[in-house]
Order: C-alpha cells, then sequence, then structure tokens
C-alpha cells in the first residue's frame, strides 16, 4: 500500500495471528484475534486525498467461542507512491470522561509517570470528576497515551476524536494537572450531578442526528450551538442561532431575565416539557455539562450530539454543515475533509444540494470572506480574535481598528495561517536589530 503522505489517525493493532486473503476485485486483509481485547479501535490510514485502509468487525461465529475477525478494506492505491513512516506523522487527540476519581492528585503523577519521555504537548486536565485532554504529539507517542489509559477499565470504552497537525505541534507544551473545573463555566461545575448519566443530555449518534436536524422545520424543536459566537462565524448547524457569547464561562442559555437576554436567547419563552433541544458543541463536553444545568431548570428533551462536530464530521460529512470547524489550537480551523479525507459532498451543501451559504463577514469592514479563518489582533494588549478580508489586514496591519495600530507593543503582520509567537521574541528580534544598526 502506498501514499504520498500518509497518517495514521487511530491506535496501532497489536495481533495474535493473521492470514491475508486476497478478492479478485477488492483486496481484503483479515486478521484473527484469539484473545479477548476491549481496547481495539476503528482505524483509518489516510493519504492527503482520502482513506485508503478502514476497519471494521464481522460477528464472530458462535462455534469458534473467542475468535474475533475484523476485516479490513483497501481502496485503490497508485503504485508509484510510498508510505510514510505514520511515527513522524503529527496529530491532534481530544477525549474526555465523566467518571469518578478517588484520588486525582495521584492520577496526575501516574499519568505524568507515563508520560515522561513522550514528544506530547497539550492540556491534561484531572480531578474528582473524571479527565478531558486535548493534546498533539507524534502519532506514536499520541496513541500510546490513548491505548495505555484504555488498559483502566474506567476509560476503556472512551470516545477518542484524532485529527491531522499538517505542521507538527499545535500546543506550544504539556499542561497536566488538576484543576478544580474541567470546563470553565461561571460558578464552577464540581457541584454539578455530572456522573449521573440520568442528568445529562441524551446522547445522539451522529447518523440519529443529521436525521433528527431533517426534521426540525415539522417538529417543535431548538437546535442549540453550545459554543461562542466566534465560532459559530467560521461554522454551525443549519438552523442553529448565532450564540450571544464569546466565552462559555458567560453561557446562560434558559435563565433569560432582561428583555434583551431574552431575545438572544433560543430558549426564551419555550416550552419546557414539550420542546426538543438538540445541543452541539466541538467534541461534546460543553453539552454534557451545560445540559445538566438545563435538567436543573426544568427542561426535559434534551438531545446532545454524541462526540460533537468532530465525531459528526467523521462519520457523516458536512451533509447540513456549513462552513469550518473552529478548535482552540494553533490550527484554530479545520475544514470537514480533515475528520472525513473520503467523502466528496460539497462543504456547507443542504439536503436540496444548495450551494454553499456565505454567511462569514469581516470585523472591520463588513464584507464577506473567503477564508473561514480567525486572527489575533497585532496589538498584544487587545490580542482580539476576529475574521478579517486580507484588504483589511493590509490596511490596519494586522489590528482589529485604528485605535490599536498606534499601540506600544504591536506584532508584525502575519502572512497566510501562521500564529503569533510570544511578545519577548518579537522584543528580543528589536534589540539585537538595534544592536546591527
Amino acid at each position: 500500500m502506498r501514499g504520498s503522505s500518509a497518517a495514521c489517525c487511530a491506535a496501532p493493532i497489536s495481533v495474535s495471528s493473521a492470514k491475508i486473503a486476497c478478492r479478485n476485485e477488492s483486496p481484503l486483509f483479515q486478521f484473527k484475534i484469539l484473545c479477548p481485547f476491549a481496547s481495539l479501535t476503528t482505524t483509518s490510514i489516510f493519504t492527503t486525498t482520502r482513506p485508503f485502509l478502514s476497519l471494521s468487525r464481522s460477528q464472530p461465529d458462535k462455534a469458534k467461542h473467542k475468535q474475533k475477525l475484523w476485516e479490513f478494506n483497501c481502496a485503490t492505491i497508485p503504485s508509484s507512491s510510498t508510505v510514510a513512516n505514520p511515527s513522524n506523522d503529527f496529530i491532534v487527540v481530544n477525549f474526555y470522561r465523566f467518571v469518578f476519581i478517588n484520588d486525582p492528585h495521584e492520577e496526575v503523577a501516574k499519568h505524568l509517570s507515563f508520560l515522561k519521555g513522550l514528544d506530547i504537548h497539550g492540556r491534561i486536565y484531572v480531578n474528582e470528576q473524571g479527565i478531558n485532554a486535548q493534546y498533539s504529539g507524534p502519532s506514536k507517542d499520541a496513541l500510546a497515551y490513548v491505548e495505555w489509559l484504555r488498559e483502566d477499565f474506567r476509560f476503556s470504552d472512551i470516545l477518542v476524536q484524532i485529527s491531522p497537525a499538517l505542521n507538527g505541534h499545535a500546543f506550544p507544551k504539556l499542561k497536566l494537572r488538576y484543576k478544580p473545573s474541567l470546563v470553565q463555566l461561571e460558578g464552577g461545575i464540581s457541584h454539578l450531578p455530572l456522573l449521573d448519566p440520568t442528568m445529562r443530555a441524551t446522547p445522539l449518534a451522529p447518523s440519529e442526528w443529521r436525521k433528527r436536524l431533517k426534521e426540525v422545520h415539522d417538529s417543535n424543536c431548538v437546535v442549540l450551538d453550545v459554543r461562542n459566537g466566534y465560532e459559530w462565524d467560521i461554522g454551525h448547524f443549519h438552523g442553529a442561532q448565532r450564540p450571544d457569547v464569546d466565552c462559555f464561562r458567560s453561557t446562560s442559555f434558559g435563565e433569560s431575565d432582561s428583555e434583551e437576554a431574552i431575545a438572544s436567547d433560543p430558549l426564551a419563552n419555550v416550552d419546557k416539557e414539550k420542546t426538543n433541544i438538540l445541543m452541539y458543541c466541538t467534541g461534546g463536553i460543553r453539552c454534557d455539562v451545560y445540559s445538566t444545568i438545563l435538567r436543573q431548570r426544568g427542561f426535559q428533551n434534551l438531545y446532545t450530539l454524541k462526540g460533537g462536530v468532530s465525531h459528526y464530521l467523521q462519520n457523516e460529512g458536512p451533509v447540513e454543515w456549513v462552513g469550518n470547524l473552529f478548535v482552540f489550537d494553533d490550527r484554530l480551523s479545520l475544514p470537514p475533509s480533515a475528520y472525513n479525507p473520503e467523502d466528496t459532498t460539497v462543504p456547507g451543501s443542504n439536503p436540496q444540494g444548495c450551494k454553499n451559504i456565505l454567511f462569514a463577514n469581516c470585523y472591520i469592514c463588513g464584507s464577506q470572506v473567503s477564508e473561514l479563518r480567525h486572527r489575533n489582533c497585532a496589538n498584544i494588549d487587545c490580542n482580539l480574535l476576529f475574521l478579517c478580508c486580507m484588504e483589511c489586514v493590509k490596511d490596519l496591519k494586522g489590528c482589529c481598528c485604528p485605535q490599536c495600530t498606534t499601540a506600544p507593543r504591536l506584532r508584525p503582520v502575519l502572512p497566510g495561517n501562521q500564529r503569533y509567537k510570544k511578545w519577548y521574541m518579537y522584543r528580543e528580534l528589536e534589540v539585537q536589530n538595534e544592536v546591527a544598526v
């Protein structure tokens, strides 16, 4: 099997025995596992254009007892290409799990001990309610951590989201520590019944979510985007209202008091017992957290997209979705194809096959932007995250407004999709230039 640029986006598989069978029209690799396992996951190895290796599980023959059969279906691969070593390919891994951890500080120490020597950067938070992780690294190291974690019965079936990191690490360093709140919300979340599944929204598989979205206009239903406004700006599901918040911490759906707040709250004045509320976010954790709050406020019919948008794009492609997906790392946003390279659906198209809807506007001039990617204001003391057309980038030197262009601490205009470095690095460069002069 060959490809011009390949990356493994799920855990490598160890087998005790294997055999290879080839069919005339569809090559088939069959691996027979003679010992039970709990951590084997769906695997997809992909090139820059589409996946060429996928894993599916067949029903075992009852007479064979513990024997399990897995099939690898291979697409046609050009014979002139080569396979890159997956250990050199960087990926970003995201997962979370709400589960009681008796001694989270001891848990942190165990994780730090295992990660010693591995090339992993990111944010991994642990407390009494569970774990929340987003990190990057070479696939070999990044997936080794997942497999080690799954050896613990509390995390054996954890849902892991994986996406490519084409420019190396997507995080500057590793932060693995105890944190009182796995996500930031006003008042904290330690008092919420997150460990009780009945208090959280009912999870919907991506296929069921897609079906529900098609029925939204014919039913008493609200599509609730539990993210930030700037995330909605570059991508969202059809029918979802733009959140009027710039930080999840201040989310207040369903508790509106003032007339101004009610106008921007999709849950204002809805029937709490009859209205179906379809909640979604990037990876699922914000929905799980906020659904417990809505449940306590009397909302009955709460549903969440299992695994979030990233899981949906991987399984269903961009149908019912328009734009890109904002991510909280150096990549800032990803197109749907990053999660499902094989899908050929036109991004942003609706079930009727309409063209992509132009919805994103430049923060400065209001014109429509074709590149759905945020940038930070060049004024480090402002650092506003905003969408901007290239003309305004040039005119305001990467700033968000004329006032910021005269600020004392300005960073240089960044070309393309680069991210700013720390201020001290620009300061040192400036000093070096002065010395050279």
